[in-house]
């Protein structure tokens, strides 16, 4: 197994961590958490905690900022969003470097995380002036009926540490583009690309008060904020066990949300497929990220008559990746994004050995430093595999063969997992009927179409609901208002 030698980092200063409450960053506090860079182990940054008088102070300035953004043009709104786009593209490099410091990820992921995530702040400064109402025609021509949408008002999101600027940046331009304004907590492992967010809108030109951040322990701030009456919706990304929980006070207290939880993804690849090119592309979607990634490629469900040569070219591809330190050249996987990920990926392949599957490639942490973990494949083993029934998030592929359409179907949709699912196939009929069959929010057919700023992205089930792409976003944010009037005909 390849040892990691951690490289010489490029000179860079790693982002201040602080909170913004009404245009103020606030840097100080009694109680910080440690923010450790997964490559090294090594602390490098502390984030100040909010105390009840902070959450108290985001959630008056969010609503008096609300009571003057909602009525800004849409026009207005998308040149903010539009601003901080271009700023994001400018400062990529920056932020960047200190998303690989706390992530882990290369830096080429980095980079094109942020740039991706810029395009989602173009199209919702686009798209903000075409949430439009409608003119619903009356049965009295003396009554006009009006639909028209309204911003919900303040609202609170909480983001993942796995993509820690485009997650946050969905749900931020999300509200904004609405008319909303929005309290965010992000990721305590990965902070600096929240609090990059955070910089650069203000530099955009966003109102205080429309942005703020507050740190601190998770549980205690939903709790506390969902129960104030100025909050309206909650977004939150992260597992189902939590999302089940905020779903249920949110439920509590009568607000809206959205849910984007945990995922399984089942791959079906069919022996009229391009075997070759399918285990290629299905071996660098599953390392992208280390693998944390909710919509990663997890459970591979081969053809039997193709199975033998998809698992060979699959796990030769995987076992070739290029891990080490995320500023290094070439590499391909950075370590994972804390110590916890490393033993759930022990834990996962002690289960696989004991059920006597197969180990085809990787299978252990590799070296002494840091959070790494060599990229795996695990074959065979029967349906009750953790593997096959939590979602890894980690660099940890299962493949098992599948004899018929039927079959893959019942073993696809057997958990209660329903985000993402891919299918590779040369059969148009067969395309067309695995993606009605698939119990899925999502369905990519020969590539990895996902999660692009136009196009709605969610799930069913235990994955959540709710969008966090299209014009179907929008839905979270807005009250629909339906106003009727009775005029009399002139005389």
């Amino acid at each position: 197994m390849p040892q990691i030698a951690i490289s010489n980092r490029p000179p860079h200063c790693y982002e201040r961590l602080g909170m913004l409450i009404d245009g103020r960053w606030i840097y100080e506090t009694e109680r910080r958490d440690a923010v450790i860079e997964p490559a090294s182990g090594t602390l490098i940054g502390h984030l100040p905690h909010a105390t009840d008088v902070d959450l108290a102070a985001a959630v008056a300035s969010a609503q008096r900022a609300f009571d003057s953004w909602k009525d800004r043009s849409p026009l207005d709104r998308g040149q903010v969003l539009r601003r901080f786009a271009e700023l994001a593209r400018k400062h990529v490099e920056d932020i960047g470097r200190s998303m690989v410091m706390d992530q882990g990820k290369p830096l080429a992921e980095a980079i094109g995380e942020i740039r991706f995530a810029a395009d989602h702040a173009d199209w919702h400064a686009e798209e903000a002036r075409r949430i439009y109402g409608r003119l619903v025609p009356s049965r009295d021509p003396r009554v006009q009926q009006v639909v028209t949408r309204e911003p919900v008002g303040v609202c609170i999101a909480f983001t993942p540490w796995n993509f820690p600027f485009s997650q946050a940046l969905r749900k931020v331009v999300a509200a904004l583009a609405s008319g909303c304004t929005i309290i965010l907590k992000g990721p305590a492992e990965s902070p600096s690309s929240t609090v990059a967010i955070g910089r650069l809108m203000q530099e955009a030109g966003l109102p205080d008060g429309c942005l703020n951040i507050v740190w601190g322990s998770s549980s205690h701030i939903s709790e506390t904020l969902l129960a104030a009456p100025e909050v309206k919706k909650i977004s939150f990304t992260g597992s189902v066990e939590v999302g089940k929980l905020l779903a249920s006070l949110a439920g509590r207290h009568m607000k809206r949300s959205t849910m984007e939880l945990g995922g399984h993804a089942p791959v079906i690849v069919f022996d009229d497929a391009d075997i070759e090119a399918s285990a290629d592309a299905l071996a660098v979607q599953k390392v992208r990220n280390a693998g944390q990634v909710c919509v990663s490629p997890t459970r591979f469900y081969v053809q039997a008559t193709a199975y033998d040569r998809f698992l060979a070219r699959f796990a030769d591809k995987v076992a070739a990746t290029k891990v080490g330190n995320g500023f290094d050249e070439g590499v391909q996987m950075g370590p994972l994004c804390h110590a916890r990920r490393v033993t759930a990926m022990e834990g996962f392949v002690q289960d696989a050995r004991d059920r006597g599957a197969e180990i085809v490639t990787g299978g252990s942490r590799i070296g002494n430093t840091g959070f790494f973990y060599a990229p795996t494949v695990v074959a065979g083993g029967c349906e009750a595999l953790q593997l096959m029934n939590e979602e890894p998030f980690g660099p940890i592929a299962i493949v098992t063969p599948f004899s018929g359409f039927e079959d893959v179907i019942r073993r696809a949709n057997s958990l209660s997992f329903g985000l993402a699912s891919y299918v590779f196939t040369a059969s148009s009929s067969r395309a067309r009927h695995t993606a009605q069959a698939l119990a899925a929010g999502m369905v990519s057919i020969n590539h990895f179409g996902l999660a692009l700023p136009e196009t709605p992205f969610g799930g069913i089930n235990d994955s959540g609901y709710g969008s966090e792409g299209g014009v179907e976003t929008f839905d979270g944010y807005l009250n629909t208002k339906f106003v009727t009037r009775f005029e009399a005909r002139p005389e």
